[in-house]
């Protein structure tokens, strides 16, 4: 497996070995010891998967008390990817990356805890697998809108399908506002 670093302390970019032959691929998506190599020590509690047809966008999404690292790969499809750093002090607090996710290059991105994530279909469909290090609470989600024009995301869908929720989610600026009030 290659392990490479981001531009955000934290986040990596895997990408596991891939087999292929004429019945068509195999790849390890998950190894504890591997992972750990990688420098990835964290206790893996839940696993979802998220399914997604045409124009749709979701996100940003994290949990507010109980951040959760995640593991994000596809098992069908393309995602264009997004992870930004809301870990108050962080060095990169604020900035996001991208990546380019599919099922044919078994990509894996590597968020640690304090991550907001969020996604663009490439394809008419895709199903994405989260591992995440901390249980879901719906009493704990947080979010931010995913078109903030601060954060200048490029995202790839001209007229997104965007659930109501996340259309209102608070801009970055008001999130950093909460952060203030909270003493964080």
């Amino acid at each position: 497996m290659n392990v490479l670093t981001t531009t955000l302390s934290g986040l990596l970019l895997l990408e596991p070995k891939t087999f292929g032959d004429s019945r068509g691929r195999f790849f390890e998506s998950w190894n504890d010891r591997r992972f750990r190599e990688a420098g990835i020590a964290e206790s893996f509690v839940q696993d979802n998967v998220s399914v997604s047809s045409g124009r749709v966008v979701r996100g940003f999404h994290f949990q507010r008390r109980f951040p959760q690292g995640q593991l994000v790969f596809l098992t069908e499809g393309a995602i264009l990817d997004v992870c930004l750093d809301i870990r108050p002090g962080s060095a990169t607090f604020g900035k996001w990356e991208s990546f380019e996710l599919t099922a044919e290059t078994a990509r894996q991105v590597y968020m640690p805890p304090g991550f907001a994530h969020g996604f663009a279909l490439l394809s008419e469909r895709a199903t994405v697998h989260y591992k995440c290090t901390d249980y879901y609470r719906p009493d704990d989600e947080g979010g931010i809108v995913w078109n903030d024009p601060t954060l200048a995301v490029p995202w790839p869908i001209a007229d997104p399908v965007i659930s109501a929720r996340d259309a209102a989610f608070p801009s970055f600026a008001e999130h950093c506002r909460r952060l203030e009030a909270e003493g964080a």
